[in-house]
């Protein structure tokens, strides 16, 4: 049994401690919108914020948590859309196949909180997910877009 405090719900979740926390979320927690991509913490389709800090779930097992650290998934990034991050993947019009949006936009949003004003350099640093669909260029711009705080209206 491990205690997960998930988007600001402490959790006991009923999962062998060994268990990936992306496993954890999306089986047991029922939280789907973390993705698997790789399963070595490389592609960052499973990435979410541990205590504001963006952390790729798939190679982390649910030992290594506490129930005081604070896990946030793409479900809890905003409860409606919301998050300058959301509204301006969507004006944008980021993604492609959009299986690892969820990923670049927890990536992307933790960037944004801890450099609220990101340069081209520290962009290239920070984002180190990968899409096979090269959307990069949009999520550089999505990103700056974010980071100005203009509202960003939507395409769709």
């Amino acid at each position: 049994m491990a205690r997960l405090t998930i988007n600001g719900t402490t959790r006991d979740i009923d999962v062998d401690p060994d268990t990936p926390l992306l496993w954890a979320l999306r089986e047991q927690a029922g939280l789907t919108g973390t993705k698997y991509g790789c399963g070595i913490a490389q592609c960052g389709s499973c990435t979410v914020h541990v205590d504001g800090v963006a952390t790729r779930s798939c190679s982390m097992p649910v030992s290594a948590f506490t129930p005081e650290q604070q896990i946030v998934t793409i479900e809890g990034l905003s409860p409606d859309g919301s998050h300058p991050v959301q509204r301006a993947w969507l004006a944008l019009d980021v993604p492609q196949c959009g299986y690892c949006q969820a990923g670049m936009i927890m990536a992307a949003a933790a960037l944004i909180a801890q450099n609220p004003k990101p340069s081209d350099a520290d962009i290239d640093a920070e984002m180190t997910n990968i899409c096979r669909c090269g959307t990069y260029n949009r999520v550089r711009a999505a990103i700056k877009l974010a980071a100005s705080g203009e509202t960003p209206a939507s395409n769709g």
